[in-house]
């Protein structure tokens, strides 16, 4: 009866690896992530088609690499969903110790492509950007600390991810990149309320970051003329805010038609930062509900889904890869329509971008791979134990 109301997933001795994949995997968040790569593609026809006649190169270039990208990125999510949570678990630590290490060599070995920040790493044929892929590793280890710290005798598992969080925040700030702070100090906070933490503390913190966004309104000019440009009551229509404004108002409900949007034209960033405004611009607002309810399924079934889970990394580290994902694009759409200061974010696998799209992949990977039913996870196991 109790499997009836609650449902379970059978998992048989000896059963192979790809039929218990199927029948554990999350299929409306894999089809959801599916459909934002392809939304992704759609407007990459129309988006980057300037930048590339701007740089003398073919007319869908960076469409066909941002196909390699995504499918290379699909490919990583596919393989990291198979595995288990100590896995998870390995391979995140791993990958963040990787990310941390490139990210303190930037000052000497990064470039800024002319963006007045020192973010990433030139390969000549491919750029990369290390903060990206430190994300999901970094989830990762501040969920084994904090998992750790519950065990009877464990470590001060809370205190190091607080380090560690102390350690990225600023190094991120340093070349100078808020928005990616601000997206790790999120997911921290997140991770660090769902482990137990009291309410003053994560005030505390909270009070922290806000004393920290004066400090770098007063110490840094890249910083104080974004946050200024987006307190001032007046737009610049000059300005890639300004366009992307314009372009959401002439979108309408409907979209102007598809290939007659013009912000394309005018944003340097409309293939990255801002490829909502092309969709809004050109496909209106049914195209930009579409994307947010592809997103929000996401985040809403993970979430729901790691209710059912015992175990406190996976738990933890679930909840944490979720809520950045789905603030990350929150805080895309939110530059776009001013109501966010710019933070040079990307929506995840929709915007173009090898490091984005790639990172994207590895950390929806981790959260399907966290999210797969487990029997020893499910209520119907519990009550039967009762018993």
């Amino acid at each position: 009866m109790t499997e009836m109301v609650f449902g379970t997933t059978p998992v048989r001795a000896g059963d192979p690896i790809l039929p218990r994949w199927w029948r554990t995997l999350d299929k409306w968040s894999l089809a959801c992530v599916l459909g934002l790569f392809t939304i992704g593609l759609l407007l990459g026809l129309a988006a980057s088609v300037p930048l590339a006649e701007k740089n003398n190169l073919p007319r869908f270039y960076y469409v066909q690499r941002q196909a390699v990208f995504g499918g290379m990125a699909l490919c990583v999510m596919l393989v990291i969903s198979m595995l288990s949570p100590r896995q998870i678990r390995r391979i995140g630590v791993l990958g963040f110790l990787l990310s941390f290490a490139l990210i303190v060599a930037l000052p000497f070995i990064g470039t800024d492509f002319g963006k007045g920040a020192t973010r990433w790493l030139s390969l000549g044929f491919v750029s990369l950007q290390p903060s990206e892929f430190l994300k999901p590793g970094f989830v990762a280890l501040c969920a084994w600390f904090m998992a750790a710290s519950q065990e009877v005798g464990g470590p001060p598992g809370k205190i190091y991810s607080f380090f560690a969080l102390v350690v990225i925040v600023m190094l991120l700030a340093l070349q100078p990149d808020f928005g990616q702070a601000s997206l790790v100090l999120f997911s921290w906070l997140v991770m660090y309320f769902v482990a137990g933490a009291p309410m003053i503390l994560l005030l505390g913190v909270a009070g922290l970051a806000i004393a920290g966004g004066f400090f770098a309104y007063g110490a840094s000019e890249h910083f104080a003329r974004r946050i200024n440009g987006f307190l001032s009551p007046d737009i610049d229509p000059r300005t890639q805010i300004g366009y992307a404004t314009n372009a959401i108002q002439e979108g309408g409900f409907f979209g102007v038609g598809v290939g007659e949007g013009t912000v394309k034209w005018s944003l340097p960033d409309a293939h990255t930062d801002f490829i909502i405004a092309v969709a809004a611009e050109e496909y209106g607002l049914i195209m930009v509900l579409a994307i947010i309810t592809l997103y929000c399924t996401i985040v809403v079934r993970s979430l729901l889904r790691l209710l059912k889970e015992r175990d406190p990394f996976v738990r933890i580290a679930g909840t944490g890869l979720a809520c950045a994902f789905g603030v990350q694009a929150l805080i895309n759409m939110g530059v776009a329509v001013r109501l966010l200061p710019a933070k040079g974010m990307t929506l995840p696998f929709v915007s173009y971008g090898g490091s984005s799209v790639i990172a994207s992949g590895i950390a929806l990977g981790m959260l399907l791979a966290l999210t797969r039913t487990r029997p020893q996870g499910e209520m119907a196991e519990i009550l039967r134990r009762r018993r």
